[in-house]
């Protein structure tokens, strides 16, 4: 694996414009092309610990949620001000 999964995130929100969000699949697939989808729990955990930080927010239908009990479909994005 040439990336890690925090910088593929962070290089990936980097490529999107404030306020917009990427899909934890485009983390994964960056990371590892050939078997991404053994790498979306890691990708989940990676960034569950960065939003505990407030590096980044994890959305739930487009409204941030929190990292500690969302649950199913989920996307990445970095914090807004005054939201």
């Amino acid at each position: 694996m040439s990336l890690s999964i925090d910088n593929a995130i962070f290089d990936l929100l980097a490529q999107v414009g404030p306020g917009e969000s990427i899909n934890p699949n485009q983390v994964a697939q960056a990371v590892d092309p050939e078997t991404w989808r053994r790498q979306l729990p890691k990708v989940r955990t990676t960034a569950v610990g960065l939003a505990r930080q407030g590096k980044i927010e994890v959305l739930r239908k487009g409204k941030p949620a929190d990292p500690n009990t969302f649950k199913g479909i989920y996307r990445l994005r970095l914090p807004v001000e005054g939201e």
